[in-house]
């Protein structure tokens, strides 16, 4: 299976406002080990021992979890990067796995804009419910060491290149292999078969035949990854002898 990813881009604000009430959170040691709404309802309740970096639509936050990375955009146009920061014990629950098992959503309808769109037009305490299915929550920290005209750090360490950059499973593929995928373009059905470097990790990403390509983060990188669960084939290159 290979899927996609993107840097998303999402407005948020310095303080809780109307429309930004999901709180990005920085990394707090020593933390109780809560599920999403666990740390949700502490910070609301004024219990969350950490600091919060900003505040974004709960939806856009939501998606800002699973890539991992992405820009922050406050209101005066500033721009910083939001960086992974690590994650709480629990594991990644795929919330489009379960609009298919409750029927609110055929297998073949289910990409990111799908679910996105859904969890906009449900009742709010619907969506957060939803939500609240997958008891993974990621932290960040700002990135403001790297350029913006370049990607986010991946696991490595190293700036991610669109097109050329996947995650993967470590347990089955050392980072910093080069690997070789045959699969399809999510928007065009072109076959795409291309050298890539496994420079990256991901909670959803299992097992030895999986790769997570990274697109980058224009409007067309969210595109082809939100579109992105394509069959192919994966090879892991490595010297002779």
């Amino acid at each position: 299976m290979v899927t996609g990813y993107y840097e998303p881009l999402l407005r948020v604000s310095p303080t809780p406002a109307p429309g930004f009430t999901a709180p990005l959170l920085a990394p707090a040691p020593g933390a109780p080990d809560l599920d999403r709404a666990g740390i949700e309802a502490a910070v609301a309740q004024g219990r969350w021992p950490g600091q919060v970096l900003a505040w974004a639509d709960p939806v856009d936050a939501f998606f800002l979890q699973i890539q991992g990375s992405g820009r922050a955009v406050f209101p005066d146009g500033t721009q910083r990067r939001l960086g992974y920061g690590g994650k709480n014990g629990h594991p990644y629950v795929p919330i489009g796995r379960l609009l298919i098992e409750r029927g609110a959503m055929a297998r073949e309808q289910v990409s990111m804009q799908s679910i996105r769109a859904w969890l906009h037009a449900a009742p709010p305490g619907e969506a957060r419910v939803l939500m609240e299915a997958n008891p993974s929550w990621v932290f960040f920290r700002w990135r403001d060491d790297l350029p913006l005209a370049g990607g986010p750090a991946g696991t490595l360490g190293a700036p991610l290149t669109p097109g050329r950059s996947v995650a993967v499973d470590r347990a089955h593929t050392p980072l910093n292999s080069p690997v070789w995928i045959a699969t399809r373009h999510p928007l065009t059905g072109e076959r795409l078969e291309r050298l890539v470097i496994a420079q990256d990790t991901g909670g959803a990403i299992r097992g030895p035949a999986r790769a997570d390509l990274f697109w980058g983060w224009e409007e067309n990188a969210a595109l082809a990854a939100g579109r992105m669960r394509e069959t192919g084939r994966v090879w892991v290159l490595r010297p002779r002898g």
